[in-house]
Parts: structure tokens; sequence; C-alpha cells
């Protein structure tokens, strides 16, 4: 009986740690459709760039979250030998593996805010120093109870923040930690004409829409995965994923006017929003959410664009950061037992746990890219960004003519 208990055991080890492990490779994936959704939205001379920038921070922020991120956050070193590391069909690990490439998210998101006019490797700096400290201060205090924040939350109001995969954790602080990076950086040269917006079209709407793609298919490891066992698997987590993302879907295509460029990312702030909510959301609330997501991108990426001229190419503050600080928000309302949720959450515990997302983020945000600015630099000169990132940091162009 002893070996029989130790076979299931040992099975179980190993099926959750294999659950986890595809989970970490669809999000890892998801990476591929960051850089194609960049690389399809900008000028053509900023297309190479656009590649190197997302693979190289995601190198970067692996070694970051090895060494520095995942202890912060979880109090978990992997300074000790092979065979203790292994131990338990290597569970840990891979579950750092699944983490990490949430933590690298935020500088993929980043990166499509700040893309045409950035310098190399400042930015680089700043992305290391991001999953380093910035991201797992946040995700520590939200996933792993640090600081005592959930807990005072769930003292005064009965529930604790409840992000199940991510709205503000992750997409919400990438698109708020953006934001000050974009503003910090300034405005494309030309982008303004006598004060009226000059059109930059997308450079490429396949790849645009190839990376749409991409992300759409590997959020179902985002969302899906995030259980991180077998036995916490949810087929209501799918079902909500796929319905924000119809959400999103119709309702850019309606305010966006047909325009490829809304209707792509539609998905996407559909899927942004449901994240947080996605285990205990009804499908029909989940609809909904995902619906109201599509339209605050479109509208939000046109005001930034026309009236407040911020210059967020890929707009990933109103993608990211405003439709992530909705989903926190709506897990408490969709959520609730009224709405057909499964109950358990707070409105103003979820109303906090949004503020002190973007709050992190923001200070976060200013110190690192307010420091590297002061003491580096951030911005191209003049000459580099009208010859395009490609040619002066990359030396060669997306296509060669021969």
């Amino acid at each position: 009986m002893e070996n029989v208990n130790s076979a299931v055991e040992t099975l179980i080890q190993s099926s959750n740690t294999l659950f986890i492990l595809m989970g970490a490779i669809m999000v890892f994936a998801m990476h591929a459709g960051f850089a194609f959704l960049e690389v399809g939205t900008v000028r053509r001379k900023n297309q190479v760039n656009a590649l190197v920038k997302i693979i190289t921070d995601f190198g970067v922020s692996a070694v970051a979250y090895f060494f520095i991120g995942y202890w912060i956050a979880y109090g978990v070193t992997f300074m000790q030998d092979a065979a203790t590391l292994a131990q338990g069909s290597g569970y840990e690990l891979v579950k750092f593996f699944f983490l990490m490439t949430f933590a690298a998210a935020i500088p993929a998101i980043v990166s499509g805010g700040i893309a045409e006019r950035a310098r190399f490797w400042p930015i680089l700096t700043a992305s290391a120093l991001t999953v380093a400290v910035a991201y797992p201060v946040l995700e520590g205090m939200i996933w792993n109870g640090n600081y005592g924040f959930q807990g005072w939350l769930e003292t005064q109001f009965g529930a604790a923040f409840h992000d199940f995969a991510g709205s503000v954790v992750v997409h919400g602080f990438g698109g708020w930690i953006a934001l000050v990076a974009v503003v910090m950086l300034g405005i494309r040269n030309g982008r303004y004409k006598n004060g009226r917006l000059v059109a930059f079209p997308p450079s490429n709407i396949p790849f645009l829409a190839l990376g749409a793609w991409i992300l759409s298919i590997g959020w179902f490891g985002f969302n899906v995965m995030s259980a991180q066992t077998l036995d916490g698997i949810s087929g209501l987590v799918a079902v909500n994923t796929l319905m924000a993302m119809a959400g999103g879907i119709i309702t850019a295509l309606v305010f966006g006017r047909n325009d490829p460029g809304f209707i792509h990312n539609g998905p996407l702030a559909g899927l942004v929003a449901v994240c947080a909510g996605s285990d205990i959301m009804h499908p029909a609330g989940a609809l909904v959410v995902g619906g109201i997501a599509g339209v605050i991108f479109v509208y939000v990426f046109t005001l930034l664009q026309n009236r407040w001229k911020i210059d967020d190419v890929l707009g990933v503050w109103p993608l990211h950061g405003l439709c992530g600080a909705w989903g926190g928000i709506a897990a408490g309302i969709f959520g609730s037992e009224a709405l057909g949720g499964l109950g358990g959450v707070s409105l103003m515990s979820q109303l906090l746990g949004t503020l002190a997302g973007i709050l992190v983020a923001l200070v976060g945000g200013a110190i690192i890219y307010g420091g590297l600015k002061a003491v580096v630099g951030l911005r191209l000169t003049d000459e580099q960004e009208f010859n395009g990132a490609d040619l002066s940091i990359h030396n060669i162009e997306s296509t060669c003519d021969n």
C-alpha cells in the first residue's frame, strides 16, 4: 500500500509539473505575439528593432527574475544543488518558468508604447530593473500575501484583492509603467504638424494580425493554467476567456468602424480585462466585461493620439493599463453572486487593490525610467530617429533589396 501511495503521489507531482510546463510554453509563445504585433504596427525602418527588443527583453528578464525577482516575490532562491532543485519532479523550477513568462510580459508591453524613438541599452537596463525589483514587489504583495496588504483588505472588507491571472498584477502594471516611459520619452518627431496628428499607418497589417492571433491563442494558457495544478483546472476559466475575447472583438469592430488595427486589438482588450475574474464570473458577465474593454481601448486610444497628444505607439496604456484596471474592478462587480458569479469578492477590495497596483507601477516607473533618463538618457538623437532604429542601432534593415 505504501508503494501504491508513493506511486500515486509521484504521478500527481509529475502531472502537475507537466501541466504548468505546458502553460509556461504557451505564455512563452505569446512573446512572439507581442513581437509581431509591434512589427506590424511600427514603420518599416523600426521593424528589426521591435523584434530584437522583445527577445532580448525576455533574456534579461529570465536572468533578473531567476536571481532577484522570484526571491523578492516568493522568498525562494535556486542557490542549491541540482539534486535538491529536482525534488518533486522539479515542480518549483517549472513554476518559476511559468511565472517568469508573466514577468517578462512587462517589458514586452512597455516596448510597444515606446517604439521608434528609444535607445536600446538604457531601455534594456530598465527592463531588467523592472523585472528584478519593481514588478516583484506588486506580485509578492498580491499573489504571495507580502507586506500584509491582502490580510488587511480581508479584515476590513471581508475578502482579499482577487486577481486570478493578472489583469492588474501583470497587464495593469505593464500598461501604467509604460505610460510613465512614454511620457518621459516624448512624442516621435513629425507626429504632429501645426497641432494636428500626422498619420503613421501600420507597416504590415498581416504581421499585426498574426501577433494578435498568437497572443489570443496563448492567452488560454495564461488564464486556464494560472490554476498551476491539474486539480484546479476550470472549464469556466476557458469559456470566460473565450467570451471576453469575443466581446472585445465585436465592440472594437463596431466602435472602431471596421479599422483592422482596432479589430485585432479588440480581443486583446477583452482578454486583458477578464484575467482577474475569469475564475469567478458567469460567461455572460465575461462577455460584457470584454465588450466594455473593447470600447475603452478604441475610445481612449483615439483620445491619446488626437486630443491628449501622448504618443503611445501601440496604445499599450489603454489596452493593458486601463483595461487591466477595468478588469480588476469588474471582478468585484461581475464576480458577485448577484450577477451570476461565484462570489467571495469585495468591490472595495477590488478598487483598492487596483489603485495599489497603479501606484506601485507609477512609482516604480518614475524611479527606474526617471533615473535612467537623468543619468544616461532614454531617447535616440533626431538623426537616429529619422534614419530609424534598425539602421541606427542594429546596422541592418528588415528587408534588403539586392
